[in-house]
């Protein structure tokens, strides 16, 4: 990912002396299955770094405690790392995590911090405990989100965030001068990675918290919608808070605009900007509406 990839960049940029850089199996890609190394591994090689990736780390470790680190830093690593190797570099295991700890544990902080509508989040540097996400905090370092930004685009934004972050940090850490202190248990919150269920939108919900979602889940791993027995994806959109169509049933096409497919919600209408069919490219709504539409004012979304 690049929030790894912008680590590694710091790192190497900086002079650190980066042993081995650590990431998942190559993953198979595109409509051919094209075994893809990560951002990271290629990174890594141009650098003349030895790249490990083991297929379970739980088991698989060895090569990593061969490395001898005096200090290990992981980002976005996406396995649970074990106590064997945690317990190795002399410096410990530090973890740069896209949210402000404890709030947004676990695998998707930058998905839910928008989907849930915070006005801030930001990056902790922590040690690494067993328990996920659960180490002591080191250090971290706040952002504004603004009221359009996609997950992908925070994401980007946290990635040098948590750079730069990590990069103030270090120092302390190998010198043995930094802060550190526990996390308030009474204030953890989870952050799950995104199920199939999660994806999908139901206009049943308020305006924002429709509009939020749409945001907080693009570009990946989107969200949909169905229509007719078809898959609809949304990638963007507005909308208006009304009781103009107060008597009218959720998820219904109450409007359709030049630009736009408007669809009631709990408190007003939603409206689509961007959109994705079955079988057909991502394109904005008023291409979409150019062509033959395969929506109706007055039918309903599943």
């Amino acid at each position: 990912s690049t929030f790894s990839l912008e680590v590694l960049k710091m790192l190497i940029e900086n002079k650190y002396n980066v042993v081995a850089v650590v990431t998942q199996p190559d993953k198979p890609v595109g409509r051919k299955k094209i075994l893809t190394p990560s951002l990271v591994k290629t990174y890594a090689i141009e650098h003349h770094i030895q790249v490990i990736q083991p297929v379970k780390i739980r088991t698989d470790y060895e090569e990593i405690l061969a490395v001898n680190a005096d200090l290990m830093i992981t980002a976005a690593y996406g396995q649970i790392i074990p106590e064997i190797i945690l317990n190795q570099p002399k410096l410990g295991c530090i973890n740069v995590h896209a949210s402000l700890l404890p709030k947004y544990r676990g695998g998707a902080p930058v998905h839910y911090a928008i989907i849930n509508g915070d006005a801030y989040t930001g990056v902790s540097v922590m040690y690494m405990v067993k328990k996920m996400d659960a180490g002591d905090i080191i250090s971290q370092k706040k952002t504004k989100i603004s009221d359009t930004e996609t997950m992908s685009e925070l994401y980007d934004r946290l990635s040098v965030i948590g750079a730069e972050l990590l990069k103030e940090t270090l120092p302390s850490v190998i010198e043995g001068t930094n802060n550190r202190y526990s996390q308030k248990e009474d204030e953890v919150v989870y952050s799950p990675t995104i199920s199939r269920e999660d994806e999908h939108i139901d206009f049943k919900h308020s305006s924002i918290d429709v509009y939020n979602k749409v945001r907080g889940l693009n570009s990946w791993p989107g969200c949909y919608v169905r229509y007719n027995n078809m898959n609809v994806k949304l990638w963007e959109g507005r909308y208006t808070v009304t009781d103009k169509f107060n008597d009218v049933k959720c998820a219904t096409i109450v409007e359709i605009l030049k630009d736009a497919i408007g669809v009631k919600t709990q408190d007003g209408v939603y409206y689509i900007t961007e959109l994705q069919v079955e079988g057909k490219k991502r394109m904005l709504t008023r291409d979409y509406l150019n062509g033959k539409s395969i929506f109706e004012v007055n039918t309903s979304f599943e």
